[in-house]
């Protein structure tokens, strides 16, 4: 009892008497560490028999806890006096410039994003979204393509490895599952984009492995190729925010359309490149169609009731033509100098009263 009285009054003195953090730390390592005083005593109440230990047990805890308090105590003092010490030494000349920091930049995908989403809700249109793992009957069947499509040969689509007695998943190869999953999901009439990244097998300057894509579709009553038409003007103009921008509709085909088109716009070359407007050529920019009777009878819809319209393009296609890139490899090299050239400032907000392009 006495020794225990002694060893507390002498490492409360020494604790007192520490005026550094790292002394004080040497009186806990020296009191609590693995061979410290007070852990000394603990590791003795093993031997000692039940009365005992019912006796010198809190006697002995109660003096850990009292150090533990007086450690920390101090250490807080410590701490504000050094802080205080700081505070009363430093001083910040507010008159001179701040120093140069990084800054980062909106990716041109991203804002081009920003920009399509801001342009087609002011025409009605929700986003909607989806897995990029789909499964086939999504990616593929429901949008009338069979088992011997060749859009679902290897070459094409990235295949998941799958379980055994389990159909592989893919990687999706275009926004349009989202397009299925929003028709088995929501009661017509429905109006949506869907925007996000694809997968195909394929790399050179204008093609990479993933891509972004955005996709329209417009399912009602009394749907005809006018409507898709109007649509397609009206969100292209605003997007090149040019009046003078011309469509040329051609026939083509998808799957999961009838009729299909293929979108071009005129364009005029300014200093060597292409500039979208006017008639000087045509450039291929989207395909669209008329949402073919199967897609519309495999989400449960009657075709002779409901019909409607959809889209899809590239929105790291439409980012090149609007802000001049060249090579779509870029987009994804991470390079900071290229970046810094056609990212975009935070703050540069899309909008239609101000100009969706920045």
């Amino acid at each position: 009892m006495t020794d225990i009285a002694k060893l507390q009054s002498e490492l409360t003195a020494a604790i007192e008497d520490a005026d550094t953090l790292d002394a004080l730390e040497a009186v806990r390592i020296a009191a609590l560490g693995k061979q410290g005083s007070v852990s000394a005593l603990l590791k003795t109440m093993g031997a000692m028999s039940p009365d005992e230990r019912q006796v010198q047990g809190p006697i002995i805890n109660g003096l850990r806890e009292t150090i533990a308090a007086a450690l920390a105590e101090k250490k807080a003092a410590l701490e504000t006096a050094a802080l205080n010490a700081r505070l009363n030494t430093e001083r910040l000349d507010m008159t001179l410039p701040a120093p140069e920091t990084p800054r980062g930049t909106v990716h041109p995908v991203s804002q081009v994003m920003d920009e399509l989403a801001e342009i087609f809700a002011d025409m009605g249109f929700a986003v909607a979204e989806g897995p990029e793992i789909e499964d086939q009957w999504h990616n593929f069947t429901a949008l009338n393509m069979p088992e011997t499509h060749p859009a679902r040969a290897m070459h094409d689509t990235f295949y998941m490895t799958a379980a055994d007695g389990e159909e592989p998943r893919v990687l999706r190869t275009h926004t349009s599952p989202v397009q299925i999953r929003t028709m088995t999901s929501q009661e017509p009439p429905i109006r949506i984009i869907a925007p996000g990244r694809v997968y195909r097998s394929d790399s050179d300057a204008t093609h990479t492995p993933m891509f972004h894509q955005i996709e329209g579709l417009v399912i009602d009553k009394g749907i005809h190729l006018g409507h898709l038409k109007w649509t397609l003007e009206t969100f292209l103009k605003a997007f090149f925010e040019r009046d003078d921008v011309v469509l040329r509709l051609r026939p083509s085909y998808f799957p999961f359309t009838e009729p299909s088109v293929e979108v071009d716009v005129g364009y005029t070359m300014v200093n060597g490149k292409r500039v979208i407007g006017g008639n000087d050529g045509w450039m291929e920019v989207l395909g669209s169609g008329m949402v073919h009777r199967k897609v519309i009878e495999a989400c449960g819809l009657d075709p002779d009731i409901w019909q409607g319209f959809a889209f899809g393009t590239g929105v790291d296609r439409l980012a090149m033509l609007k802000y001049g890139m060249d090579d779509l490899r870029a987009f994804f090299d991470g390079d900071n100098r290229w970046l810094k050239h056609y990212g975009f400032n935070a703050l540069d907000v899309p909008t239609l009263s101000g100009g969706v392009g920045a």
